[in-house]
């Protein structure tokens, strides 16, 4: 682990603040970073957040880098003003901080030191820790869909058949397709990736099958890994710093297509107006859609 007592939580943006080059890099969204939760407390100097749009999950990392700060340690936040860098300031002064606050590029960036007594830190983390949810499934605010189904992966939960062989499961989540595709006796292997850590984790605790293997990595540079697969199931994302990006959703197809064996078989949900049938039909020899309802389409689609 790095000796650096200055901590960066996601991606730097030195335009909105300074951050040392050797800082400790805890956001659960890239891959091999330390997990905030895991510092001492008082082992850090500084800490720089991107901060997370979701109010839980945002108030659980302050405040676990509240916990992380030494004395007077210095705390560095920004945000988009619409996706919670207008909350920052008060979110901070309800923790006890003395916060100064400027505003560039249309965000909100506050900078506050580490009070001597910091106020409501550990009901903060109590409500953004993992939990299990109505379901019975280990899950934690900030995953996709944490506290309910999404209902995408819903649709394709139900229209997935029996598979067979080996497979992977591109952006798992916490494990609700992979369940699904582990109930069928004649599924040999199954290969776990997410980008987000926390789903991951969730998704290793949901599912226990010496079948299963976890990887926590971009599916962008996991699927390196992969080859001569008899299916993937899908509801990848659409999208990446706070904007739709389809781009994502058509990556995840044409990496499917490159690690299926010919004729094995993508199982894909999407928001109804992603228009994915074009880049389907240029890497499959078969497409077909499979399920449709509530603005969600499935497709099988074949090499």
């Amino acid at each position: 682990m790095s000796t650096s007592r200055t901590a960066l939580y996601g991606q730097a943006d030195h335009d909105l603040a300074e951050v040392a080059s050797d800082a400790l890099q805890v956001s659960p969204l890239i891959s091999g970073a330390t997990d905030l939760a895991s510092l001492d407390d008082g082992s850090l100097d500084s800490v720089t957040i991107r901060a997370p749009a979701g109010v839980i999950e945002r108030r659980y990392v302050l405040a676990h880098a509240l916990r992380a700060l030494g004395a007077e340690g210095r705390l560095t936040v920004f945000a988009p003003k619409d996706r919670g860098g207008q909350r920052l300031r008060k979110e901070l002064q309800a923790f006890g901080c003395v916060v100064g606050e400027s505003a560039k590029r249309h965000h909100r960036i506050c900078v506050a030191l580490r009070p001597e007594t910091p106020a409501g830190l550990a009901e903060a983390i109590e409500a953004g820790a993992p939990r299990r949810d109505a379901n019975g499934l280990w899950t934690q605010p900030g995953v996709f869909s944490w506290d309910r189904l999404d209902p995408g992966t819903d649709l394709l939960l139900k229209t997935l058949p029996p598979l067979v062989g080996e497979g992977a499961d591109f952006g798992c989540g916490i494990g609700w397709l992979s369940r699904a595709a582990l109930s069928s006796a004649t599924v040999t292997k199954l290969s776990l990736i997410d980008l987000d850590r926390r789903a991951v984790d969730a998704a290793c605790r949901n599912i226990d099958d010496p079948r299963a293997s976890m990887i926590w990595d971009d599916v962008r540079q996991a699927v390196t890994q992969l080859s001569g697969l008899d299916f993937v199931i899908t509801n990848p994302p659409f999208h990446e710093t706070g904007g739709e990006d389809r781009s994502l959703g058509q990556a995840f197809i044409r990496l499917s297509a490159t690690t299926l064996r010919k004729g094995g078989t993508l199982w894909i949900v999407a928001n109804r107006h992603l228009p994915y049938e074009v880049i389907l039909a240029e890497h499959f020899s078969k497409v077909r859609l499979a399920g449709e309802t509530n603005g969600y389409k499935v497709y099988e689609a074949r090499k």
